[in-house]
């Protein structure tokens, strides 16, 4: 049963996530060919203050950057 962890910055629109859940979900069964309801895709919204690259916090490094709202 594959288990896919995946870790955003927070602010995806769910339609964006449902593709990605589904796309992620489709590619395991072509290359692995286990069943569809044997994998299980968990979606983390991180924010950019808690994520940190090259020693700089994501919100500062990339404040000019902003994800789209979520949509609910």
């Amino acid at each position: 049963m594959p288990l896919v962890n995946v870790d955003l910055w927070e602010g995806r629109k769910v339609e964006e996530k449902k593709k990605l859940v589904e796309g992620i979900t489709n590619l395991f069964v072509k290359i692995t060919g286990c069943p569809k309801e044997a994998v299980t895709v968990i979606i983390r919204d991180v924010p950019k203050h808690n994520w940190g690259i090259g020693g700089e916090l994501s919100s500062e490094k990339f404040r000019d950057r902003q994800v789209g709202k979520e949509e609910v």
